[in-house]
């Protein structure tokens, strides 16, 4: 598959079987590719900014991935980044996007799904309008630095809440279902019969309404939730 618009891609990997691996399918389907074979390196290629996409893998020497990813974007550069480990529990993808990824793809995978992946990315990352700050009346959540401030005051999240305040956020106004956050936050594609919702929904609603007038997050009994500046 060779796709119509060239991409510049950075491909940080230690590991030289798989790099060169990578490196030859992507050159195959019409891309530029870029290696590094450390952290370090990678980091310091990475901060030009002259790559169209950085493909990174977790376990490096010198630098681990997610504090490669975590740098980038505490600098405000915002090349969207494909994550790439054989550390595949839920916690740990969630981990990886918390640190800034953009996508994360466990090992083993096929190639073509990693192409996919990139060229999904790509067409992502080419509109000039993405957000980088999420605000619903006076709550504000930095994408970039994973900062939550309401009505100027600091509000510090867990991972897990920060995720779930996000999906929240990116879908305020409308009725968001247990099902839903199950999917999209926890990755779960069934009921596992816990009360896990309920008590994330707790805390985070304690943290962004207790202490201020207007409550924005909302329970719909029955239905969902809400999360909206409405009166």
């Amino acid at each position: 598959m060779v796709y119509d618009s060239i991409m510049h891609i950075l491909l940080i990997e230690d590991d030289q079987k798989t790099a060169t691996y990578l490196g030859k399918g992507l050159t195959e389907s019409g891309h530029v590719v870029d290696h590094a074979a450390d952290g370090e390196d990678g980091l310091h290629l990475a901060l030009g900014g002259k790559y169209d996409i950085l493909v990174v893998d977790r376990m490096l020497p010198a630098r681990d991935g997610l504090s490669i990813v975590r740098m980038l974007r505490a600098d405000g550069n915002r090349t969207p980044v494909l994550i790439l480990s054989a550390m595949g529990d839920v916690d740990d993808r969630v981990e990886g996007l918390h640190a800034g990824g953009d996508d994360y793809l466990v090992k083993p995978y096929a190639f073509v799904e990693l192409l996919a992946r990139l060229d999904a990315l790509a067409r992502r990352g080419s509109c000039d309008d993405l957000p980088v700050r999420l605000c619903v009346g006076d709550l504000e959540l930095d994408l970039v630095r994973h900062k939550v401030v309401r009505a100027g005051k600091p509000i510090r999240l867990q991972p897990r809440e920060l995720r779930l305040l996000e999906y929240m956020m990116r879908n305020s106004g409308q009725v968001i279902t247990r099902t839903m956050l199950l999917e999209q936050v926890w990755d779960f594609h069934f009921d596992p019969q816990t009360n896990v919702i309920d008590t994330q929904i707790c805390r985070l609603r304690s943290k962004i309404d207790k202490d201020f007038d207007r409550p924005l997050l909302h329970t719909l009994r029955g239905v969902g939730y809400r999360l909206d500046d409405i009166a």
